[in-house]
């Protein structure tokens, strides 16, 4: 019987499209208009506990009214716009758009980011793509799986991105610890890939990641094979992300900016994530990037963690908890 995925509690009131000012405004130079949207979440072909109830799908509604957005020249009040969000297994027809979402994952280096595209795309007992359902376009709106960097130590895209973190990587401490997880505990450690259009509503967060740490559970028990199980039974996730980096932070006692203003996560998630490193670096980037008057302060910055899987219950209840607070 096919296992279903964590049923998500439907949110009793309209929550906003962004709940932060810096990612209202990301949002906004990404996207003209905000608007209504009606969520309907479902992954199939997933294995299920015995007895398990239900067919597999997550409803959710979110209303909000539409606004005009200062950076826009057309009139966009009173637009309804709709959007039914599905959530499936990665397969091939999937190249092109998850291609498109990791085109700058590594900043500016030239990889074998096909490779890496295929390797994601190979995994589908552990992994999500979200798109539009009947979207003859099939494009990709968000990404999410783990990959196990000793299994996949081999491929040329999983060498060029470990040399890439080790070049970028500069203190010496965090550097080594780096190292070790990229080789002598490179089986036990999952490098976490989250990619997402900017303004995907950020209800779609804790399902999304439920779904993945579930599936990573389930497959520690349903693999095939014992190599395989015991592939999925993790003890560190890595992940890159990026982050805006006030630019006077760390600089001396009069001139300090805040903590809490001296980092501005693009992902909400990445906060949590954060607090809850083992260790972390971050590294200037490359690449060009939206900037606003919001941001002038800032620089674009990667940013490497690494997260002890024991941690992943912790974030879960973290995140629901930043998603559904008002």
């Amino acid at each position: 019987m096919p296992r279903k995925p964590t049923r998500c509690r439907p949110s009793p009131r309209p929550l906003p499209f962004t709940f932060s000012p810096f990612f209202r405004t990301v949002a906004q130079v990404a996207s003209y208009c905000k608007a209504n949207h009606q969520i309907h979440e479902s992954k199939f072909h997933k294995k299920s506990p015995p007895n398990a109830a239900g067919n597999g799908i997550i409803n959710h509604t979110l209303e909000e009214k539409s606004e005009q957005s200062e950076y826009s020249d057309e009139d966009c009040s009173e637009v309804v716009a709709q959007a039914n969000f599905a959530f499936f297994d990665p397969k091939p027809d999937d190249f092109h758009g998850v291609k498109i979402l990791l085109q700058t994952y590594l900043d500016n280096k030239l990889w074998d980011l096909s490779g890496f595209v295929d390797l994601i795309l190979g995994q589908t007992t552990v992994g999500t793509v979200v798109k539009i359902e009947g979207d003859e376009d099939d494009g990709v709106f968000s990404l999410i799986t783990a990959l196990n960097l000793g299994r996949y130590k081999g491929h040329k895209c999983v060498m060029e991105l470990k040399e890439f973190l080790l070049d970028v990587g500069q203190e010496k401490d965090v550097k080594d610890a780096l190292r070790l997880l990229l080789g002598e505990e490179a089986q036990n450690v999952g490098l976490l890939v989250s990619q997402r259009v900017v303004n995907l509503p950020p209800q779609l967060l804790p399902p999304l990641y439920d779904a993945l740490f579930d599936e990573i559970s389930w497959a520690t028990e349903d693999e095939p094979t014992e190599e395989l199980r015991s592939s999925f039974c993790f003890k560190f996730f890595l992940l890159i992300s990026r982050i805006y980096k006030h630019k006077n932070a760390g600089q001396r006692k009069g001139t300090r900016v805040d903590i809490d203003e001296a980092i501005i996560y693009i992902k909400p998630e990445d906060e949590i994530f954060h607090k809850l490193s083992s260790w972390s670096f971050s590294f200037p980037l490359h690449t060009q990037h939206v900037t606003t008057h919001e941001l002038r302060n800032y620089r674009l910055m990667g940013l490497v963690m690494a997260i002890e899987a024991d941690k992943v219950s912790t974030f879960r209840k973290e995140l629901h908890t930043l998603i559904d607070e008002p």
